[in-house]
């Protein structure tokens, strides 16, 4: 009796000591094909409706036809030559080009999620949470067959996901992978602790949008500032409106990739292990 005591203190004290497994980071293949799939699921717009992402198409082709007549209109004003007039017009064509390359990839997965049956995962739930670094879209984790999956979902249906494993089901769309339902099949007996979103998280939503629009807006106002700005001859003029454009655009996109670093290395102190 006294041995068998002593076995079982000794193994209450293991059992105490043993330390919850951090999770290992993603080898560099894995974290390659991760960036891959993004982009091929319409990058920044995957987890969004394929309506949504539809009628931000017809918003950002307004907003391309605005740009292209506000362009016109400063090279038609411009009491300058033609190649002054040609650099400060061009300048609105950098807000087009980074609409065109965050719309269009996901606006034609969008167009065939419309004629495309949605298709069903079914696996264990690994985690939840409201919280995700989409703009307005929160995270879900599954176990299937092939894997470890990743969603981005709706919050609103979230609310009933508890936090425990239980076996779910995903009506998701095949191209942007948009979550249209969540199924709880399982017993929900440990409901999900929320923690609020950390102001790092915040930041780092907003950052894939504004970095763009600053972009181009400095190069748009050091472009066009300059070439209102009375120099001659016209070559030295064209010259330097296109050098102090590029200049500005190229010192917002150094000072945004610096804060991007800055805010990635604050996301990895919250998480086990790292991203």
């Amino acid at each position: 009796m006294g041995k068998r005591r002593v076995q079982t203190k000794q193994v209450r004290r293991q059992v105490r000591q043993v330390k919850p497994k951090v999770p290992a980071q993603a080898s560099p293949a894995q974290q390659k094909r991760q960036r891959e799939r993004y982009v091929q699921s319409g990058g920044m717009l995957q987890g969004y409706s394929p309506e949504f992402v539809q009628r931000l198409g017809l918003y950002a082709a307004g907003t391309a036809i605005g740009c292209i007549l506000i362009g016109a209109l400063v090279a038609l004003l411009l009491p300058y030559g033609l190649p002054v007039k040609v650099v400060a017009a061009v300048a609105w064509l950098v807000p087009i080009v980074f609409l065109a390359s965050f719309i269009i990839p996901g606006w034609r997965l969008a167009r065939k999620d419309r004629r495309q049956e949605p298709r069903l995962v079914q696996g264990q739930l690994m985690g939840a949470s409201n919280m995700s670094t989409s703009l307005g879209l929160g995270m879900l984790m599954v176990q299937t067959r092939g894997g470890a999956e990743q969603y981005l979902v709706d919050p609103a249906k979230l609310n009933k996901v508890p936090g425990n494993q239980v076996p779910v089901v995903l009506t998701v769309s095949p191209n942007l992978r948009y979550v249209k339902s969540v199924g709880v099949m399982g017993q929900r007996m440990v409901p999900r602790a929320e923690p609020p979103v950390p102001d790092v998280v915040k930041r780092l939503r907003v950052l894939p949008l504004l970095t763009p629009a600053a972009l181009a807006l400095a190069v748009i106002l050091g472009d066009d500032v300059t070439a209102l700005l009375p120099i001659r001859p016209d070559l030295v003029h064209t010259i330097l409106a296109a050098v102090i454009g590029l200049v500005l655009g190229l010192a917002v996109y150094g000072l945004s990739f610096l804060f991007q670093r800055r805010l990635y290395a604050e996301v990895q102190k919250l998480v086990p292990g790292g991203l």
